[in-house]
């Protein structure tokens, strides 16, 4: 009887054995990334330390440059003239997959990675929009792929470092310059406190400088002599407020006065502001910019100054891609949620309290996948990315890296971001970017069909113009 049991015992092992495919091994790509979280770890809060500017970026893309170099990845620097953007390639052939990165700060946003509003000893900058993770994410991304076509497939893939998203326009640059030519797809992602893909549009925007110029003069002894570009600065925003009544509801208009002079008792001679006019269609940006103009000529006739505008920076509404969209929202589902252990719970509910939410049912969010919505915070920003996605299909996606509270560009995104909370977002990125690009190069048909949408929607004849125009780029954009 023993031996009767013992016989049926090993039949049943060796049944099992034989059900698993012998060829079966993990998949090279996936298998990079979980080995490898204290690697990203380690260099997301490297560059969220660095918290440096847009193209004042020189340590972050170094430091992304060296890794990826040591991944087997060919490093172009320098590219579109911009010393803080590079491209880095790995394989040969076709198709040709993109990822973009990027990694600049906020200016004024720095805070200690607490979960409470604390700002470090000098303040400065900080990365209230995580694009410490977005860099060190894409970069992840990247090289698990490499993995994948190291295993003897063709295809390339290319990362390019792109600086200066928040408001430099660095992507238009580097657009201008065909910097993104000969590509099949594009992938691109950014932290957030959900998981979802972008379908929207997004807004086009252009960024203005409004400088003013009048004559300065002892404000109390002679001040008929003077005449104030403060005073124009004044008249053009409070023609601009007027004509906030006039224009279509999806628009945006926003302004910070960056010099209004240094001295009371002195008529400022140079006052300047800054401007962002925004709409979903870049057309409408056009006719904002155009009835800017003529309030600034009114109120430097009807202050005796002069004036001159510069644009900063012009960035296109987004055209999305239905297909690659799907593409990257299945995978996205494969992935998953971001799910915190017992101390990262800890640090997000101490934060949640801090922030005025006694409810922690809302952290349950971070772990789900919400289908696309044309609702939430993605439909009203702009994105130097919408200049690229009528150059390439780009499908885009967000994950949820940060605790979920704040609007954006705030202290709690900059504390959580810094934490191994926003590194499982950041690889929880490459995961989907992996899977999406495997399966991009694996179907040549899926490729097709995502052209041809792609064609349909932009036009056949479609030509792109920059609109910061043929300008160089504002290196000195963050050095006022």
């Amino acid at each position: 009887m023993k031996r009767i049991l013992l016989l049926l015992t090993l039949l049943i092992a060796c049944s099992a054995v034989s059900r698993t495919p012998r060829c079966a091994r993990p998949d090279a790509g996936l298998h990079y990334l979980d080995s490898h979280f204290h690697l990203y770890d380690s260099l997301q809060k490297q560059i969220h330390g660095f918290a440096e500017t847009g193209y004042n970026e020189h340590r972050s893309a170094d430091l992304l440059c060296r890794h990826l170099e040591q991944q087997g990845f060919r490093i172009e620097r320098g590219v579109a003239g911009i010393p803080t953007a590079f491209i880095a390639t790995y394989g040969e052939g076709c198709p040709v997959i993109g990822i973009m990165a990027e990694y600049d700060a906020l200016p004024g946003m720095a805070q200690d990675t607490v979960p409470r509003r604390q700002v470090p000893a000098g303040g400065g900058a900080g990365h209230a929009c995580g694009h410490n993770l977005l860099g060190t994410g894409a970069a992840a991304g990247a090289v698990a792929v490499s993995k994948w076509l190291a295993e003897g497939r063709p295809g390339t893939i290319r990362l390019f470092g792109c600086p200066a998203e928040e408001g430099g326009g660095g992507k238009a640059y580097m657009m201008r310059e065909g910097c993104f030519d000969g590509l099949d797809a594009m992938l691109d992602w950014h932290p957030d406190t959900r998981n979802t893909v972008n379908t929207q549009t997004g807004l086009a925007n252009v960024q203005v400088r409004f400088t003013f110029h009048g004559r300065s003069a002892h404000a109390s002894g002679a001040p008929d002599e003077g005449r104030s570009a403060l005073d124009a600065v004044e008249a053009f925003d409070y023609m601009m407020n007027l004509m906030r009544e006039h224009v279509p509801q999806t628009a945006r208009i926003h302004y910070v006065i960056t010099d209004g002079g240094r001295a009371p008792n002195i008529v400022p001679d140079r006052a300047e502001v800054l401007y962002y006019l925004r709409s979903p269609q870049r057309t409408v940006v056009g006719d904002l910019l155009a009835r800017a103009l003529k309030a600034a000529e009114g109120a430097a006739l009807g202050t005796g100054t002069t004036f001159k505008y510069e644009i900063v920076s012009g960035n296109y509404e987004r055209l999305p891609n239905t297909t690659l969209s799907e593409v990257v929202f299945h995978n996205l589902k494969r992935v998953g949620g971001v799910r915190y252990d017992a101390r990262e719970r800890a640090f997000a509910e101490e934060m949640l309290r801090n922030s005025g939410i006694a409810d922690t049912a809302y952290l349950a969010r971070i772990a789900r996948v919400e289908p696309p919505s044309n609702e939430g915070l993605a439909a009203w920003v702009s994105s130097d990315v919408g200049n690229v996605t009528w150059g390439v299909p780009t499908g885009s996606f967000r994950i949820a890296s940060f605790v979920p509270v704040g609007s954006g560009h705030c202290w709690q995104q900059t504390a959580s971001g810094g934490t191994t909370i926003g590194t499982k977002g950041a690889l929880n990125a490459a995961r989907v970017i992996c899977l999406s690009a495997r399966e991009l190069y694996t179907r040549p048909e899926l490729l097709e069909h995502i052209r041809r949408e792609f064609i349909k929607r932009r036009g056949p004849d479609f030509h792109f113009e920059p609109l910061m125009g043929d300008r160089h780029p504002p290196f000195d954009y963050n050095d006022n």
